[in-house]
């Protein structure tokens, strides 16, 4: 295991939860709940937290998270941008949370609130993708868990010459690095 490349930790991108550009966030969901259903297991533990998104050409434009879709439940108006914008400015987080809570959806059914966000779309909340996130699929472990440390990352792209293959997840990362971890120990 100390030798492992990239691609022989990566999840390839067909087995990878994707949405068009263009999809809902309703559509994304549904493609996490189906990837996670098919997933081998055999491969890994670890659940899916992504959805890949793609463009027209079937290329990967960006990543919607767990947490991004949870973000996307927060109607944005001009009251939260502009507390937004004064946490900026050096005030305490206690501060900013009360303010946001203040401001919140408190008091208005979860159900509305979902209904409200599966119909916007993917691109709007998604992480674009980013330099510092493409890995080389003949990479080794050492290389990978220095990018996704250094770059605070919770996922590579991986590439093959200059198209996206698959992905590496840090939890897969981090269940090969244990893996060495007890060999040597043992």
């Amino acid at each position: 295991m100390k030798d492992a490349i990239v691609k022989d930790l990566m999840v390839p991108l067909s087995e990878y939860a994707a949405v068009s550009e263009g999809s809902t966030l309703f559509d994304a969901v549904l493609a996490l709940e189906k990837a996670q259903l098919e997933f081998d297991y055999r491969h890994t533990q670890y659940l899916h937290r992504a959805v890949l998104i793609l463009n027209k050409d079937k290329q990967v434009i960006g990543k919607l998270s767990q947490f991004d879709v949870l973000k996307a439940l927060e109607r944005k108006s001009e009251k939260t941008e502009q507390i937004d914008d004064i946490s900026k400015f050096g005030f305490s987080d206690q501060f900013v949370t009360s303010l946001k809570k203040k401001h919140s959806l408190t008091g208005t059914p979860l159900d509305e609130i979902c209904a409200g966000a599966a119909i916007r779309k993917v691109e709007n909340f998604m992480q674009a993708s980013m330099e510092g996130e493409y890995i080389d699929e003949n990479s080794t472990l050492d290389d990978a868990v220095n990018q996704i440390v250094t770059g605070d990352h919770l996922s590579l792209l991986v590439t093959k010459e200059d198209e996206i293959v698959g992905i590496l997840r840090l939890s897969d990362v981090f269940a090969a690095v244990f893996h060495v971890m007890k060999e040597n120990e043992t």
